[in-house]
C-alpha cells in the first residue's frame, strides 16, 4: 500500500520555490509515499530532475494529478489542476482564500480536501510545520541585503586611515519573525538598530538581540499574534513618537503584515518627505498594498532623495533554501496525516482541524478557529476512516 502524492511546477510569474526538495523525498517515502513530480519543476532555482531519487517525472499535468491522493504546490494552482484532480483528493499549498474565490468554489465542488499552509496555527506544536514562520525568516534577512545594496553608504562602522565612517542607523518597522531577523541580521552586520511594534511584548526579543526597542506607550496586540487595528487617537499619539526615529535613519524596513488583509500604513507621505537625503526604505508587506503611504508594490521608486523598494514574493528570490524549509514544513505537516501507508484526516487533532480549508464540500472558516472541524460526530467518525490505501 502507498500514498500517491504529485508535486507540481510553480506556473505564476516571480515564483521560484518548489514544494519538494531530494534531501525531504526518502521521508516521504518512509512515511508510505509514492512520489510523482512534474518535469522540471526545481528548474528556477537550478534543481535538476536527476537529483531526486525515488521520484517519478512526468510532462503531463493532467496525468499527474488524476490518480493523486495528496497534491502539493507552493502558490495556488491553476482551475484545471484541480478540475483534473479526483473527488476527495487533497491539496496542500499556500491558498489565501479571500483572494482566490473562483478557486474555494472549484474546490468545494470537486469535494477537494484542501490544507491552506497559511492558516497553520501559531502554536509550539506546529512550529515545524509553520511555512509562514519559515518564508518570513528569509525574507527578513533578504530584505537587510537589499537595503545594504541600495544605500550609498555602509552599514558597520569602519575605521581606515582616512578617518572613520559609519555606523548606519536602522529602523525595524512591525516585530514579526521577519522583522526580529531583520533586527538580527542588521546588527550582526554592524548597524545601530531599532525595533519598534505597536505589541510591547516585543521589547524582550529586540533587547535579547542587543537592539533598542522604540516606546510609544501604545499596546495594540491582537488575536493570534497579530497586531489590532489602531484607533485614530493611537495612531497620532505613535505617528508623534516614531517620526522623529523615522527622519534620523538611513534604512527602514517594515514588516507589518495581516494575512489575507491589507498591510497597515505604517510611514506617511508626510514622514517621507522629511526623511534624509540618500535614505531607504525596504518595504517588505508589499503583497498587501505596502506599509507606506507612496509605496508601489514591486516598484522600486524616488520620492525626493528617497528610495522606497516595494519587492514581491521576496522568500522566492531566495528560491533554494526558501524550498527547503517550506519542503520540510509540508513534510512535517503530512506526518500527521500518514499512518500505515494509508491517509487518515483526525480532526481532533488541532493543527489539522485548525489548518483545513475545505473539505467534503464545506468551507471550514477562520471564525470557528476554536471549533474542531468537522463539528458533528458522524462526519467526525468518517474523517478519520483512511482516504486511500493503494
Amino acid at each position: 500500500m502507498y500514498v500517491n502524492i504529485a508535486i507540481l511546477k510553480e506556473t505564476q510569474p516571480r515564483e521560484r520555490r518548489v514544494a519538494l526538495v531530494p534531501s525531504v523525498a526518502p521521508k516521504l517515502v518512509k512515511l508510505g509515499a509514492k512520489l510523482h513530480m512534474q518535469s522540471g519543476a526545481g528548474d528556477a532555482i537550478s534543481l535538476a530532475d536527476s537529483a531526486f531519487s525515488d521520484v517519478v517525472f512526468t510532462d503531463d499535468r493532467h496525468a499527474l494529478v488524476s490518480d493523486a491522493d495528496v497534491v502539493l504546490g507552493v502558490q495556488p494552482p491553476a482551475l484545471e489542476v484541480i478540475d483534473a484532480m479526483k473527488a476527495g483528493a487533497i491539496l496542500i499549498c499556500f491558498i489565501y482564500a479571500d483572494k482566490e474565490p473562483a478557486l474555494v468554489k472549484r474546490l468545494l465542488d470537486k469535494k477537494i480536501t484542501c490544507f491552506a499552509m497559511e492558516r497553520i496555527p501559531r502554536i509550539t506544536r506546529a512550529q515545524a510545520m509553520d511555512a509562514l514562520s519559515s518564508q518570513s525568516a528569509l525574507a527578513g534577512y533578504y530584505a537587510v541585503q537589499l537595503g545594504a545594496t541600495h544605500l550609498a553608504r555602509v552599514l558597520p562602522k569602519i575605521t581606515s586611515a582616512a578617518g572613520a565612517i559609519g555606523p548606519a542607523k536602522v529602523l525595524v518597522m512591525g516585530l514579526g519573525v521577519a522583522g526580529l531577523e531583520a533586527v538580527a541580521t542588521a546588527h550582526r552586520l554592524g548597524a545601530v538598530v531599532e525595533g519598534y511594534d505597536v505589541r510591547p511584548a516585543t521589547a524582550e526579543q529586540v533587547a535579547s538581540l542587543g537592539c533598542t526597542f522604540v516606546e510609544t506607550g501604545v499596546d495594540a496586540r491582537g488575536k493570534g499574534g497579530y497586531a489590532r487595528e489602531l484607533t485614530a487617537a493611537e495612531k497620532i499619539k505613535i505617528d508623534a513618537v516614531l517620526t522623529k526615529h523615522i527622519q534620523q535613519s538611513d534604512l527602514i524596513i517594515t514588516t507589518a503584515a495581516i494575512p489575507g488583509r491589507p498591510s497597515p500604513k505604517l510611514i506617511s507621505k508626510a514622514q517621507v518627505a522629511g526623511m534624509k537625503a540618500g535614505a531607504v526604505i525596504i518595504d517588505l508587506s508589499a503583497e498587501g498594498g505596502g506599509n507606506c503611504e507612496d509605496t508601489q508594490p514591486g516598484e522600486t521608486i524616488r520620492i525626493g532623495r528617497v528610495t522606497i523598494v516595494a519587492p514581491l514574493n521576496v522568500p522566492s528570490l531566495l528560491g533554494e533554501d526558501a524550498s527547503e524549509l517550506y519542503a520540510k514544513n509540508i513534510e512535517a505537516l503530512l506526518a500527521l496525516m500518514m499512518k500505515d501507508n494509508i491517509v487518515t484526516l483526525n480532526w481532533d487533532d488541532e493543527v489539522l482541524a485548525k489548518t483545513v480549508l475545505t473539505h467534503g464540500g464545506k468551507m471550514h472558516s477562520d471564525e470557528s478557529e476554536h471549533k474542531a472541524y468537522p463539528s458533528n460526530a458522524a462526519d467526525k467518525a468518517a474523517a478519520k476512516a483512511p482516504i486511500k490505501a493503494a
